[in-house]
C-alpha cells in the first residue's frame, strides 16, 4: 500500500500543526454553530494536505556506472545555464546551472556526485525572489564544495527564496558524500545553483524540468 512519507524536517511542523488545528476545531465545536465547524474542518484538512505534500519525501535511488556524471540535486526548473564569475570560492569563471524550486516541488536536496566535502558554510542574507540573478549572492544561502572521486571540485549553493526562512544543510568539511543521500532541505520556495569547470559537458537547458536524484545534469571532464 502506497503512502506519503514525510521528510524528517517536516515531522515536527506537521505534528504541531495537527495538534493546533485539533484544539482549534474543538474550541469551535463548543462555541460556534455546526456550519462554522464544518468550514474549519475543511480548511484544516486542506492545510494538513498542503504541508504533508510540501514535506513529502519520495524514495528515489539512482545507480550509475560512470562517476563523472552529475545528478540533479533538486526538483524544479532550470533557470540559468551560462558562464559566470564564481568569486566566493573558486575566484574564476565557471559554468553556472541553477534550478528554481516552487512551493509545489519536492524540497529535499541530494548530493549531485559521490565524493568528499571540502567546504560547507552558511551565509545570512536577504530573502528576495529566488529566481532573480542577484539572489545567488545576496540571499541567505549555504555553500557546499564537493571534490568528486576524479578530483574535480564543484560548488553547490542552496539559496533561500522570498518564502524560505530556513536552509538545512547536512554537509560538513571532511564528510564522504554519496548519491542517493540528502544534502539538505530548503523550507518553501527556493533555488539551488551548481558551478562547474568550464570544460564540463552540460546536458540541460533553460526551461527544462529536473527531478532530484534522477535527472543527469552534466558530465565532468575527468580523463
Amino acid at each position: 500500500m502506497r503512502y506519503i512519507k514525510i521528510h524528517k524536517e517536516g515531522r515536527l511542523i506537521l505534528g504541531s500543526l495537527a495538534l493546533i488545528l485539533l484544539l482549534l476545531n474543538l474550541y469551535i465545536y463548543t462555541k460556534f454553530p455546526l456550519g462554522a465547524l464544518v468550514v474549519n474542518i475543511v480548511i484544516s484538512a486542506l492545510l494538513l494536505f498542503f504541508f504533508a505534500y510540501f514535506f513529502r519525501n519520495p524514495p528515489r535511488k539512482v545507480y550509475l556506472d560512470d562517476a563523472s556524471l552529475v545528478i540533479a540535486p533538486a526538483d524544479g526548473t532550470i533557470v540559468v545555464v551560462e558562464p559566470t564569475d564564481e568569486l566566493e570560492y573558486f575566484g574564476d569563471k565557471r559554468i553556472q546551472v541553477s534550478i528554481f524550486m516552487s512551493v509545489f516541488n519536492v524540497h529535499a536536496n541530494w548530493y549531485p556526485v559521490k565524493g568528499t566535502i571540502i567546504k560547507s558554510v552558511h551565509h545570512s542574507g536577504r530573502h528576495m525572489a529566488a529566481f532573480l540573478p542577484k539572489s545567488s549572492n545576496e540571499n541567505e544561502r549555504s555553500t557546499v564544495v564537493i571534490e568528486s572521486e576524479g578530483k574535480t571540485q564543484i560548488l553547490v549553493r542552496q539559496i533561500a527564496g522570498a518564502l524560505a526562512r530556513r536552509i538545512v544543510t547536512y554537509a560538513h568539511a571532511g564528510k564522504n558524500c554519496h548519491l542517493n543521500e540528502h544534502l539538505g532541505f530548503i523550507k518553501f520556495g527556493s533555488r539551488v545553483d551548481l558551478f562547474f569547470p568550464m570544460d564540463t559537458e552540460i546536458f540541460v537547458h533553460v526551461g527544462e524540468s529536473t527531478t532530484g536524484n534522477e535527472t543527469i545534469i552534466a558530465r565532468l571532464n575527468e580523463d
